[in-house]
């Protein structure tokens, strides 16, 4: 029986709520182990920096973004409280005045930015400095130390232990939308009705795709790999191509006329199924770490000119539906060779390491329940 690699990036993405789990309770055991063979005084606050550290975050540069923010923050926030107890005046104004100076300053500079966590930090590091505002200098120190040996060990488990990369996580979950747009647009050419719930569900599952994305951005940046403008566009790629997949799902009903034009256009749907196939190599292609070499077939709307021209319904009414849809589905293979080129202008997103890793264990796409009506395709890249 082969089992699968330890540091196999599918299958830490694919169990990734498990494995965060696990190092979250190590790192809690390592904490907890240390502060107990050392008897560090105030020990709590290492085992809450540790949980704090780490948190919801189960990729390494969430973790290193988080504890960047917290390791400056507590070490400014400790050092301007240590600065005001040491200070040789009466601590009964110095240190409560010094305090809330020190708390407005960080939370003015903080205020509307990214860095919102250290401008926290550095309160509270400064107010568990101080205490009630008589608080002794080595009281202060060990908290401080403790506040830092938290964080410390919640980055290195987060790091050491079956890491999860924010960069993986943003291949695996454009891959995933990827291959959800493919279903979309290959589903729609084949149905017989009007959009059902199921096709709404499947558009809500692909924003959400997008906003988990974003949510990746500092910390992908974070890992030095992809810059947040690059991030940007491929995200505003996916955008514009899922808004189009729906309107071509509206302007493909828009009247009984105007379907049987787009349904006698001789070879539009071969072109249809091959952009759909293209998406989902793209897919694959992303998901594996490999090289990015797609060609995104162009539509040639000049062959359906004659039946979206001049296109009229059985009253004498022009039908705009055919000459619509077609420039929609025009507008979708642009955009998928936009987002080809784009990510094959990104030298640092294919990875050794992923592709080995798809070599040595069987690569499972996200599950995209099937629309109604039509039969599960469990498909294998």
């Amino acid at each position: 029986m082969n089992l699968p690699p330890l540091r196999d990036p599918h299958l830490n993405y694919r169990y990734r709520r498990r494995l965060h789990v696990v190092r979250v309770l190590l790192a809690l055991s390592a904490t907890f182990a240390v502060i107990s063979l050392f008897e560090l005084p105030h020990s709590g606050w290492a085992l809450v920096s540790t949980v704090m550290v780490m948190g919801n975050l189960p990729h390494v540069g969430g973790v290193l973004d988080k504890g960047r923010q917290r390791l400056l923050g507590s070490l400014l926030g400790a050092g301007w409280g240590l600065l005001l107890i040491l200070v040789p005046l009466p601590p009964s104004l110095v240190i409560p005045l010094g305090a809330l100076a020190g708390i407005g300053a960080a939370t003015w500079l903080t205020f509307g930015s990214r860095h919102g966590y250290s401008g926290l930090m550095f309160a509270i590091s400064l107010l568990l400095v101080i205490g009630a505002g008589n608080q002794e200098l080595d009281i202060a120190l060990w908290r401080a130390f403790d506040v830092l040996l938290g964080t410390l060990v919640g980055i290195a488990v987060t790091a050491l232990v079956l890491p999860q990369k924010a960069t993986d996580m943003m291949r695996f979950l454009l891959a995933g939308n990827l291959e959800r747009l493919a279903r979309l647009y290959q589903a729609h050419t084949a149905s017989t009705q009007a959009p059902d719930v199921d096709t709404q569900r499947h558009l809500k599952a692909a924003s959400k795709l997008l906003v988990k994305q974003r949510s990746l951005v500092d910390a992908i940046h974070r890992e030095r790999r992809l810059k947040r403008d690059e991030l940007d566009d491929l995200i505003s790629l996916q955008r514009r191509m899922l808004s189009t997949i729906e309107l071509l799902l509206e302007t493909h009903w828009t009247t009984r006329a105007g379907h049987e034009r787009i349904a006698a256009m001789e070879g539009l749907r071969e072109e249809q199924y091959r952009l759909a196939a293209e998406l989902d190599t793209l897919a694959y292609q992303v998901r594996t770490g490999q090289p990015i070499d797609v060609t995104i077939s162009p539509f040639d709307l000049q062959r359906h000119a004659d039946l979206a021209c001049n296109a009229r319904s059985e009253d004498g009414r022009a039908l705009f539906s055919p000459s619509g849809y077609l420039w929609l589905n025009r507008e979708l293979a642009r955009l998928a060779q936009a987002l080809v080129t784009r990510l094959g202008s990104l030298e640092r997103l294919p990875s050794r390491r992923l592709r080995r890793a798809s070599g040595r264990s069987q690569i499972i796409p996200d599950r995209i329940p099937p629309a109604q009506g039509e039969q599960e395709d469990v498909r294998q890249p």
